[in-house]
């Protein structure tokens, strides 16, 4: 390929088709060719995308964020995982349909778009959920057009100096919700079927950091003002420490049951009704796949 420019970093390296080919790779470490770390039926989802058969996940390897508290680590910045042709991609994707899954579900594919891409070339008989950070560019979000059902952004940050210290990415608000209104644009208002599974639309997920109270509440007003009902919204409260470089003792914790309950405050005081919040059991190390190569 040229140049690369799908993601945000806009770093113009080209990348070669194989990880083994040496490089050079650009900020997400990898090749044109998927590189995969595990392909399963995945309970750990909103209830509307997990069901009760499970959401079959697709956990592709590399990142271009970097945040420093990644439970994903594993794969997102060590880069573990197994290289596969669009080939073998496409016969991963019918594997999990044939369990009777829900949904594909594509964890952080975007770096990988081509190849996806022509791996749905034929239209599969489930809905595409891609799941991503957030931190993608409207241009290769529009590409995504006619094969991505189900968007599943995440909205980390709208503090830029906190986008900069934990993700390396100063120009992540701008650039996230430029993508996600993208991503809206795509979808309309969501739809489910007559078994409550969401067929088409996006959930704007936000995982609440320690101490990012007033960030999480310019999250909330932003998705209240911009889109109202016609997104599912997730306040997330699963944050947990997991392998943090030093330096970040702020973030060295877990939330507090004040933390969270004061952002559930806003969010019923915003009127977002449509959406998910958490337990505070859900904080836990427990939900990390086993980045073990199954289903590659």
């Amino acid at each position: 390929m040229n140049g690369c420019t799908l993601c945000p970093r806009q770093c113009g390296v080209k990348r070669p088709s194989s990880v083994s080919d040496g490089g050079p790779f650009g900020v997400c470490g990898m090749g044109t060719r998927p590189v995969v770390a595990r392909a399963a039926a995945h309970f750990g989802e909103e209830p509307c995308i997990s069901g009760t058969r499970g959401s079959g996940t697709v956990f592709f390897s590399g990142c271009t964020l970097g945040c420093v508290f990644c439970q994903n680590r594993e794969i997102s910045a060590e880069c573990f995982g197994r290289e596969v042709t669009v080939l073998r991609l496409r016969a991963i994707f019918d594997e999990l349909i044939a369990q009777g899954v829900h949904n594909l579900n594509l964890v952080n594919p975007m770096h990988f778009t081509p190849a996806v891409l022509e791996a749905l070339e034929t239209p599969v008989p489930v809905p595409v959920v891609v799941n991503t950070g957030g931190y993608e560019r409207v241009e290769t979000v529009r590409r995504w057009r006619g094969k991505a059902d189900i968007w599943l952004p995440d909205i980390k940050y709208l503090d830029a100096s906190r986008a900069a210290r934990y993700s390396r990415a100063a120009n992540y608000p701008e650039t996230a919700q430029a993508a996600i209104a993208e991503m809206v644009r795509q979808t309309g208002a969501c739809e489910f079927d007559d078994d409550g599974m969401l067929k088409k639309g996006v959930v704007i997920r936000h995982l609440m950091l320690p101490g990012g109270l007033a960030d999480t509440c310019r999250v909330i007003d932003w998705v209240a003002d911009m889109f109202g009902d016609t997104v599912l919204f997730s306040l997330m409260s699963q944050y947990t420490p997991y392998r943090l470089p030093e330096g970040f003792a702020e973030i060295d914790r877990r939330l507090t049951t004040r933390e969270y309950t004061r952002a559930i405050e806003h969010l019923q005081k915003r009127g977002i009704t449509a959406g998910y919040t958490q337990e505070k059991s859900a904080a836990t190390d427990a939900a990390i796949p086993s980045f073990d190569l199954t289903g590659v």
